[in-house]
């Protein structure tokens, strides 16, 4: 007989150093399956699996999964339901939302992200596919993995405050407690590549006004976007905007849709061929890289079929190449959160071009796997918290003091 319900109550001191995982899927295969994927890891333990969003709420407290991969369609409660009442029971409980690549589930996905959950990730149409699916299987790994990360090394002692990052000057960093007041740290913290975060070095500004923003982002990226945009909405009337975020079809063409709403912009997906207009969005569409080229004197989208550039399509280093090539020390870029070092060698390329590169800090990212990267090159102009990034862009793209 399939048990409703498949919660393992696996002791908290028999998985002290692992990230604990509960599934949440009406499909007995796919829980399975991705229960399977689950113990395989050796950081990973799965502690609960349910059919249902009501039983995975029932379980919370007593499973204490540190991640949730919450499905969105399932009877009796739905995961856009059920998200709010787990957050509820566990308020530093990481969601990672998956559904399938359906127009009415990227919206449920978007919004549940606005609602607290830190991820989507998509799902192939079958349950063959999934079983199939080396790609699906290594992005739902790697997300659980950097986001538990995450979540278990910002979580205070005994649960109490947790340590933030508090940008110094030149774009230095040192450790802040809950308040925001500076504390001394016990040791250097090192960044996501080797290098001491108190280390981190930056390059001025060009003198240049920019002619162009272009920005890439992954993991944590549409909610990030979404803020920036509402900050600085007037302020790019006079420079077309560029924007990588790795995501898949349909949902690029919806986060288009909210950008344009919180910028009250044009916003859209790029078009191959088309002029790159002042003051309008355009985002690389999924499963195609966006890149900016030049004809007859103006700025224009292409869209390319290329292999994939750091496992992903749409890549962020293929639009910062371009968008160096093509507009040099007029070129402002921004680096979001995100998995993974995407965007990294774009930051030289468009460095080495006489251009600026912000990159958001370690503490306001969800994860500072991209930005860390780019932060760690040492020629970002800047290293800012998510809500000083657009401000700052404004005030640059306005000719004010940068």
């Amino acid at each position: 007989m399939i048990m409703a319900s498949e919660a393992k109550a696996v002791p908290l001191s028999s998985a002290t150093d692992k990230i604990r995982v509960m599934v949440v899927d009406d499909s007995v295969v796919i829980r399975g399956l991705l229960g399977r994927w689950v113990e395989s890891d050796p950081a990973l333990s799965l502690v609960a699996s349910h059919r249902n969003g009501k039983l995975a709420v029932d379980d919370i407290e007593r499973s204490n999964p540190d991640v949730v991969v919450l499905d969105i369609e399932m009877p009796e409660m739905d995961g856009l339901t059920a998200l709010p009442l787990m957050l509820r029971k566990k308020r530093d409980l990481v969601v990672l939302m998956a559904s399938t690549l359906t127009r009415r589930n990227a919206e449920v996905s978007l919004r549940a992200l606005s609602l607290g959950a830190q991820d989507y990730i998509p799902k192939p149409e079958t349950s063959s596919e999934v079983t199939t699916s080396l790609d699906f299987r290594r992005e739902l790994i790697d997300k659980v993995k950097a986001l538990g990360a995450r979540h278990r090394g910002t979580r205070g002692p005994a649960g109490g405050a947790r340590p933030m990052r508090a940008e110094t000057g030149a774009g230095r960093t040192a450790v802040a407690d809950a308040l925001g007041r500076p504390v001394q740290p016990a040791a250097p913290r090192v960044g996501a590549y080797g290098k001491p975060a108190a280390l981190l070095t930056t390059k001025p500004y060009s003198a240049v006004r920019p002619r162009v923003l272009a920005i890439g982002s992954s993991t944590g990226g549409p909610q990030a976007l979404q803020q920036l945009m509402r900050e600085i909405g007037t302020a790019i009337r006079q420079v077309p905007v560029v924007v990588t975020q790795h995501m898949p079809p349909t949902f690029t063409a919806i986060l288009a849709e909210h950008l344009g709403k919180a910028a009250l912009r044009p916003s859209k997906e790029a078009e191959n061929g088309e002029i790159l207009q002042p003051g309008n969005i355009y985002v690389a569409p999924g499963g195609r890289h966006l890149v900016v080229d030049k004809e007859g004197g103006q700025a224009i989208a292409r869209l390319t079929d290329d292999a994939p550039v750091n496992f992903c399509k749409p890549a962020v280093d293929p639009l910062f190449d371009s968008v160096a090539k093509v507009f040099g020390s007029a070129t402002l870029a921004v680096v979001l959160t995100g998995m993974g070092h995407d965007g990294a060698a774009g930051v030289k390329t468009i460095s080495a071009g006489g251009g600026s590169i912000i990159a958001q800090d370690e503490a306001t990212s969800v994860v500072w796997g991209m930005p860390g990267a780019a932060a760690q090159t040492g020629l970002c102009s800047d290293i800012l918290p998510l809500a000083e990034i657009g401000p700052k862009i404004a005030r640059i793209l306005s000719g004010g003091i940068r």
